[in-house]
């Protein structure tokens, strides 16, 4: 079956078809497009999708969404944003399946891709489509409507992951969702120039609330200084409210969670009545952090718990979150742990600690943290401390914004400061040594994905 005809895209976006078509698959992204994608062809500020209707067609399109005359097969509309957003509620609308929304400062495309695979090993039917989730970090507000848009008709679950930089944003994103289960992975400093305190932050996070379907349940991290404040946005909207962490009175929390010698975790988890242990596969505590969330959230939704710990002990890490490879130099090779695509303070902290427990000799590239607002010098700045306890033996800060960081380590720890990525790369090479573990962090605008693919990772 197919996942929209031209009647149907009509019918959503109140548009008007050229001609009968189908199509398979969604996006608005030319390059992107697959033989038998819907285009669409989104007029914004810096360019007209417009522009690139042949390239689609010659792609393989089947359709096109358009608000400008075209020569394809098309459904004619007056906007084409906001027929992006009319096919996502229109899928949305549709769908039997249990929707999950994902949110949090840190950790929420780790756990959508964690929750991804748990639901999809551990639903009582499975099959090719059957679990659906946002890819990449399609979280905003062209990235939620596409993802929903592209979600198949037979879906059996659906897990939606949702950003925000402003108040407000989350609200917009959530009741387009409407999810049936909502989960906060985190609270900690992150887009911190837009907002007063990390209080306005829990408050911007708890918005994904206010999307629940009746008889919804909320999720929260129990061990949050922000915890209350999640529980009391989540009270008008939410039918049970459950918490996972590793005090003893979370509802979802870890009795043990014990280092293997491979770098994962062997974790005992209480899940309400039940108990179960499992292999977590990535390492450090922030990944136990998640593993409980998505063991919530798979129990809120009746799904196997015990083939939702067997999927998080095959998941392998994400390029730009902690995927791994060893990258060859001259007498030998280094590892590498990939944590390139995005950072804030508390991912720092948490991915440093991870660096710390790895043997040989720790090198920390670490690119500037962005959108922190006046407190950047600070939070740059206590970044030594998570530096000397993971025993860093030389650090390579990229970017302006690292100068109070270079302050801060001057006298206690071996340090490069440069400019750029560019230039990290070429420095690091030549003071990488056979053994060395080396830790790639920075927020995703400093490009630091490129000194992965340079040591020949696949970020």
């Amino acid at each position: 079956m197919s996942l929209w005809t031209s009647d149907e895209i009509a019918a959503a976006t109140g548009g008007t078809a050229s001609a009968p078509f189908s199509v398979d698959g969604v996006t608005f992204d030319s390059r992107e497009v697959g033989s038998g994608d819907l285009f669409l062809a989104m007029s914004g500020e810096a360019t007209d999708g417009h522009r690139f209707l042949p390239q689609a067609f010659a792609r393989g399109a089947a359709g096109a969404i358009v608000s400008e005359p075209c020569e394809g097969p098309h459904v004619r509309v007056a906007d084409g944003f906001a027929a992006l957003q009319d096919l996502g509620r229109a899928a949305r609308a549709r769908t039997a399946a249990k929707v999950i929304g994902v949110t949090g400062s840190v950790g929420k495309t780790s756990a959508k891709e964690a929750l991804f695979a748990a639901l999809d090993r551990s639903l009582p039917v499975s099959g090719p489509g059957e679990v659906h989730r946002s890819l990449k970090s399609y979280n905003n507000h062209t990235g939620v409507p596409l993802s929903l848009a592209r979600m198949p008709r037979e879906t059996q679950a659906g897990v939606f992951e949702m950003g925000m930089n402003h108040a407000g944003e989350l609200a917009a994103l959530t009741r387009m969702v409407r999810p049936h289960v909502a989960l906060v992975t985190a609270i900690a400093p992150a887009h911190t120039e837009f907002f007063a305190d990390e209080s306005a932050i829990a408050d911007a996070k708890g918005e994904i609330f206010q999307g629940l379907e009746p008889g919804g349940v909320a999720i929260v991290p129990h061990d949050s200084q922000h915890r209350e404040r999640l529980i009391a946005a989540a009270k008008p909207h939410a039918e049970r409210i459950v918490t996972f962490g590793s005090d003893p009175h979370a509802d979802v929390r870890a009795v043990e969670a014990m280092r293997l010698a491979t770098g994962g975790s062997f974790v005992t988890a209480r899940v309400g009545t039940s108990e179960l242990s499992f292999t977590l596969s990535q390492p450090g505590a922030h990944w136990v952090s998640n593993a409980l969330a998505v063991l919530a959230a798979v129990d809120a939704v009746g799904a196997d718990l015990g083939l939702a710990g067997l999927a998080l002990a095959e998941l392998g890490g994400l390029a730009g979150r902690g995927a791994r490879f060893l990258a060859p130099v001259p007498g030998g090779d280094v590892l590498v742990i990939d944590e390139s695509y995005n950072a804030n303070p508390a991912s720092m902290r948490a991915t440093l600690a991870v660096l710390g427990q790895e043997p040989g000799r720790h090198v920390a590239v670490l690119g500037e943290m962005r959108e922190l607002g006046a407190a950047s010098a600070d939070y740059h700045a206590a970044l030594a401390e998570p530096i000397e306890a993971a025993r860093v033996g030389v650090a390579l800060l990229v970017g302006e914004a690292m100068a109070p960081l270079v302050e801060a380590l001057e006298g206690k720890v071996e340090f490069v400061h440069v400019p750029d990525a560019a230039t990290a790369l070429s420095s690091l090479r030549a003071m990488l040594t056979p053994g060395d573990a080396v830790l790639i962090k920075g927020s995703n605008g400093v490009g630091l994905a490129r000194v992965v693919a340079g040591l020949g990772g696949k970020s």
